[in-house]
């Protein structure tokens, strides 16, 4: 049977980075990780927009701050909840150091920031992935008993599994990227901002030196944060009942300017952000 934890407020992010990093430090007296993800779900009922961190998140990513929640910020709503059920110490993996490998949206209509919200969160599908350990945390945000918005934030954390060295396939040529739409330039400060508003303050993100503890070369963007950013060319043109679909390729790795595709197809957007020089892509989407 599904344990149910049910919150009077949002978990503090400071403290579950604490205990995510703890997490990582052996300890006999607790209980040791197991191979399956715990039956358990969050919910937290009757929240309400920080209208200023919604201002500053939006300033982050250059969407438009309105009356209208821009599509990807109830990732940061339900962002504290997720974490809580993945820093758990009988989690299968630590959660300090996963990265963001694809993510799902779905939305039936535009949330108004005046609306109480109720988050339900939890995290199923555990599998292996030749880079390690797949999870997807389902987050869902109603009003009343009405769904709103959901999402499916698929984390991979690396490691060892039986699928590891295997055969790698052809690294695929450099190929010289078409003319962008427009360019978005990142860097520390920027993501910064961006992990203040979001509460995302995983270490591969906040320094060089975070990073490397995890094998990148240099501290990299949010997934997220890309996924927001690029929405800002469409802006206005996003649909009030819209799936949007991001797959996140190799990292952007900071300070970067990166590249901003987005072709309009039948129902909806194919979007990509690539490499100005390699054409290699960061992130692609499609939003229908």
């Amino acid at each position: 049977m599904t344990e149910t934890i049910s919150l009077t407020e949002a978990p503090k992010l400071g403290g579950l980075y604490l205990k995510a990093a703890l997490g990582a430090v052996p300890l006999p007296l607790f209980s040791a990780r197991t191979s399956r993800i715990p039956d358990r779900a969050i919910e937290l009922r009757g929240l309400k927009v920080d209208a200023d961190n919604l201002a500053a998140y939006c300033h982050a990513t250059g969407l438009r701050f309105g009356d209208a929640l821009p599509l990807t910020y109830p990732f940061v709503l339900t962002f504290p909840v997720v974490t809580q059920l993945v820093a758990a110490r009988d989690f299968p993996f630590v959660a300090v150091g996963a990265v963001h490998a694809e993510n799902l949206i779905e939305r039936s209509r535009e949330i108004s920031v005046s609306e109480p919200l109720d988050i339900r969160a939890h995290v199923e599908n555990l599998r292996e992935h030749p880079k390690g350990l797949l999870v997807d945390a389902i987050s869902e945000v109603s009003v009343g008993r009405e769904l709103v918005w959901r999402q499916v934030t698929t984390f991979l954390h690396q490691q060892r599994t039986s699928l590891s060295g295997g055969p790698k396939p052809e690294p695929k040529p450099d190929e010289v990227p078409p003319p962008p739409l427009r360019t978005l330039r990142v860097d520390q400060p920027l993501i910064h901002r961006y992990a203040a508003a979001a509460g995302d303050r995983n270490p591969i993100h906040m320094s060089a030196l975070g990073a490397k503890a995890f094998g990148f070369p240099r501290s990299i963007a949010h997934g997220m944060w890309s996924a927001a950013a690029i929405l800002s060319a469409i802006e206005g043109r996003v649909p009030a009942k819209t799936t949007y679909a991001v797959k996140f390729g190799k990292p952007i790795l900071l300070p970067s300017t990166v590249n901003v595709y987005a072709d309009h197809v039948g129902g909806g957007w194919d979007l990509s952000l690539r490499h100005p020089k390699k054409g290699y892509p960061h992130l692609t989407a499609t939003l229908r």
